[in-house]
């Protein structure tokens, strides 16, 4: 296992700093902005602080992919296989070794864990990674980490809570000691420039009638996110963008009626601005399944109204079909954890193909001649006696 930081992300330049505050303070909450590197560079400064040898670190995540890809990407730095000294448990699946230091896990698992152990022996260390969230899960192991911390039986027992958007203050606040708040360490800096542009639906709209572009809000200087944080895609060869846009008072007139919300006409507008910029990709958060699909439905529609034959959208049926994947895979674990592998093989040691106790399928040896011998043997013809019925009773 080797420890190596990259001088690329900004975390990485105070890494002595947390490590020593780390040593120092029960509880650290670590700020910064999205692609500093503290959701993979963390653990590590937590091993190098000593960390890791009298128990796990267990690192929590808000969503099984999120804690499946850090633990690979981490288990990449280190230079080990995944399950050696980097692991993680979601639901029905665990990959976690006895000689892993570092257990990345869903915030639900963590919590569930506290009903069979309640002082949470197994770990030495606890990193509340993306609080902002603040969802059920996370209230909950907040405020029961306080309440372990404040006690006697787990004083050796630390805690990083870390997010890009969290409120620093009001967390060192919660987790104040008898020596006052808890630190806070601000990890600044970005790794690539980012242009933010605020794109109201309803002045878009108006704009695009007019058959003006809409006019250009706030504009601030933010950065993409790079490593296990997120992802920049940049294609090697850009696609190519159907015959020019159309203008914007045909858009709007051509634009889809039935459509019940003006998210995925704003998200046209939107697309057709930045390919009328130049060509790439555009990539597109929505809050839900649903939206994805009604979104991709709207462009889709919209192209053809257009007349272009490719359709710049492929990426949304892909993120489909992988979710669809995603969640055939949990309902094939589900029923594999109650009923064995699915589907049915035609292994005789399988669930249907089992054969029955004290009976084997294979015949013994000279079967085949004590059949012939009981083939050509007449048989003796029996008779069966039944007994009379009794007549029928008369009314």
């Amino acid at each position: 296992m080797r420890l190596e930081f990259p001088d690329a992300l900004p975390v990485s330049a105070r890494r002595d700093e947390i490590a020593a505050a780390i040593a120092a303070h029960p509880v650290v909450i670590v700020g910064g902005e999205t692609g500093s590197g503290k959701t993979t560079q963390l653990p590590k400064i937590c091993i190098g602080a000593g960390r890791g040898s009298r128990g796990l670190i267990g690192h929590t995540q808000p969503r099984r992919l999120a804690a499946t890809s850090v633990a690979r990407r981490i288990a990449e730095e280190l230079g080990s296989p995944l399950g050696t000294d980097v692991g993680y448990k979601i639901r029905f699946n665990e990959r976690v070794s006895k000689t892993a230091r570092i257990k990345l896990m869903t915030d639900g698992i963590l919590l569930a864990e506290t009903q069979g152990d309640p002082l949470l022996r197994q770990y030495d260390t606890v990193i509340i990674d993306e609080a902002h969230e603040r969802s059920l899960n996370i209230d909950f192991l907040l405020g029961y980490l306080k309440q372990l911390l404040e006690g006697p039986r787990r004083d050796d027992l630390k805690l990083v809570v870390t997010s890009a958007t969290i409120d620093a203050e009001r967390f060192a606040r919660h987790f104040a000691g008898p020596a006052g708040p808890a630190p806070v360490i601000e990890v600044s800096g970005r790794t690539y420039p980012v242009e933010i542009r605020w794109r109201p639906p309803g002045e878009a709209a108006a704009a695009s009638a007019e058959g003006a572009a809409p006019r250009d809000g706030p504009d601030r200087t933010g950065a993409a996110t790079t490593g296990a944080d997120a992802t920049r895609a940049a294609p090697a060869e850009p696609p190519r963008r159907p015959a020019g846009p159309a203008p914007a008072r045909a858009r709007a007139s051509t634009r889809d009626d039935e459509d019940e919300t003006d998210l995925p006409a704003a998200i046209e507008d939107a697309v057709d601005e930045l390919w009328a910029e130049g060509p790439g990709d555009v990539l597109v958060f929505l809050p839900g399944e649903r939206e994805i699909r009604e979104t991709a439905e709207h462009l889709r529609r919209a192209w053809a109204r257009r007349g272009a034959r490719a359709a710049p959208i492929a990426a949304v049926s892909a993120l489909i079909a992988a979710s669809r994947a995603s969640r055939g895979r949990r309902c094939r674990a589900r029923r594999s954890a109650r009923h064995g592998p699915w589907p049915p093989t035609r292994d005789p040691r399988s669930a249907r193909g089992r054969p029955r106790p004290g009976r084997s399928r294979r015949a013994p040896a000279g079967a085949a001649a004590r059949r012939a011998t009981r083939a050509s043997t007449p048989r003796r013809r029996t008779t069966r006696r039944t007994r009379p019925s009794a007549p029928p009773s008369r009314r």
